[in-house]
């Protein structure tokens, strides 16, 4: 075992940077959180300043290791988690970005992803890489970026530029920009790995005319990729462990045998399962991802994304200013019984799993005279339920296994409830673990299983303790009804945009 007492997590996040100090008993030490500029340039485009990812995550590990009286001689490890799929193209020599960083959540590239589907190319996209044609993944990104950016196809051929999902250039900087690595779970989101050998796949960059140069190295989930550049806090420190955010919570909350799932609650809301050391292929519009990669095995998951969960909390407190803070929204929720017949679908930027509808947009049905803020309140966490339970029932029929619980994490696991409703829907028992930090956590255990901090999966598990297990207590003719219900509203709301636009 390392004898330096501490494992340094960073969580980069969708609207947040934050450092976390884990010790050897799995316990957080000091956080240190800094929100960023989120960029808007016209209706669903999302982009953030990659200089702007990078110092306001810098500026929490001076911070979270101040508040702990460390200094860079305590930390054994440093483990990167990141928000997946959003794309940064720089230049190799300056480090300067050619573009903002375009975000997950973006929809620009939608009629190009059409394009590719009417061309007859879905099938062979997810046969290859597991995933679909759709604006939420990076290779698209990619292209759009070196359209649209002068010169910028030429100078990437020429290999002077890199690109990197948030990992990779988090992982740049950190080591003084001499490490160009991505992890292959960050990598299986990219369009461009191929999902059974493990590599960037040639057709793949043939179809999107991404060079080679371009890409990072794929590695494993827990190795020493580098070590902190001496100038930087933790200096001298190796980064060890790489994993995009959803898969560091499914380590993290010790998911570790096929059929064991998480749900994250967070600006998404991303439900993994794992399935084994085989791929599974989806029949029911989920993706198939890489679990992790770890001592040389390579381990693969199911997976639906939410794109809208917790920023509909947000988009009230912000946009809407109905609520000052998602505990304030959480109290008026709870205040009423249910939400008064008032259905919210948060398709702000379209619809992910099952639906992959990019057209879909935000619609509210069932207002009446009597509907007030509580009801706003309560329809926005039952629409995160309602999303969250439609994945788990085609979760089921690809894995062909049935739920025995759902570990919960992410900001709005908080959420009574939130929670509460979601036992009810699923008629699953709903488990929420004493610490909900399961994605810095998941990065530091991988950080700390590849310079010997912890030894194994099964010192893992034992860390793993409940906080609350929530169970269905309203009767199921009755949530039957309101999914019904919710699947009405689903209908108002898709090819939204699309319509408008033909």
């Amino acid at each position: 075992m390392s004898k330096k007492p501490y494992i340094l997590a960073l969580d980069q996040g969708t609207t947040s940077s934050r450092a976390i100090v884990f010790d050897h008993s799995s316990r957080i030490v000091s956080v240190a959180q800094e929100e960023f500029r989120q960029i808007y340039p016209q209706p669903g485009w999302v982009e953030h300043d990659p200089l702007d990812i990078w110092s306001s995550q810098n500026a929490t590990v001076a911070g979270a290791l101040s508040k702990a009286d460390l200094s860079s001689d305590d930390i054994a490890a440093v483990g990167l988690t990141n928000q997946r799929e959003t794309t940064i193209i720089w230049d190799r020599q300056t480090g300067k970005p050619i573009y903002n960083a375009i975000v997950w959540q973006d929809r620009r590239t939608a009629d190009y992803c059409g394009q590719l589907k009417r061309e007859g190319l879905e099938d062979m996209v997810t046969q290859r890489t597991g995933l679909r044609l759709d604006p939420y993944f990076s290779a698209t990104k990619i292209r759009w970026i070196l359209d649209h950016v002068d010169g910028a196809q030429k100078r990437a051929e020429n290999g002077d530029l890199l690109f990197g999902t948030v990992d990779t250039w988090l992982a740049w900087q950190l080591t003084g920009k001499t490490v160009h690595v991505t992890d292959i779970t960050n990598a299986s989101r990219t369009l461009l790995l191929n999902i059974k050998t493990g590599e960037w796949d040639n057709e793949m960059l043939e179809l999107f005319r991404i060079p080679r140069a371009l890409l990072p190295e794929v590695r494993s989930s827990s190795e020493v990729y580098g070590h902190v550049a001496s100038r930087l806090y933790p200096a001298n420190a190796p980064v060890a462990g790489i994993a995009g955010d959803q898969h560091a919570a499914l380590f993290g909350q010790a998911c570790f045998k096929p059929g064991m799932a998480k749900n994250t609650y967070g600006t998404g809301c991303f439900l993994l399962m794992n399935t084994g050391e085989a791929p599974v292929a989806s029949k029911n519009n989920l993706l198939t991802t890489v679990a992790w990669r770890v001592r040389g095995k390579t381990e693969y998951a199911l997976e639906g994304s939410v794109f809208i969960g917790g920023a509909v909390v947000q988009w009230l407190r912000d946009e809407l200013q109905i609520v000052q803070s998602a505990g304030e929204l959480d109290r008026m929720a709870a205040g009423v019984k249910d939400a008064g017949g008032l259905f919210l679908v948060p398709a702000f930027a379209g619809l992910g799993a099952p639906h992959w509808d990019p057209y879909a947009r935000g619609t509210a049905v069932g207002i009446t005279r009597g509907t007030n803020r509580a009801h706003f309140c309560r329809a926005a966490l039952e629409s995160i339920a309602f999303q969250s339970a439609d994945l788990i029932a085609c979760m089921e029929k690809d894995s062909g296994l049935r739920l025995k619980e759902l570990r919960v994490d992410g900001g709005a696991s908080r959420s009574t409830p939130l929670l509460q409703f979601q036992a009810d829907l699923l008629r699953t028992p709903v488990v929420r673990p004493k610490n909900t930090e399961t994605t810095a956590l998941g990065a530091a255990y991988l950080a700390g299983l590849a310079v010997g901090f912890w030894e194994n999966r099964a010192e893992i598990t034992d860390r793993w303790a409940i906080d609350k297990t929530f169970a269905a207590e309203r009767p199921a003719e009755e949530m039957q009804a309101l999914q019904g219900d919710w699947k009405r509203a689903l209908e108002r709301a898709m090819n939204w945009e699309k319509a408008n636009t033909d």
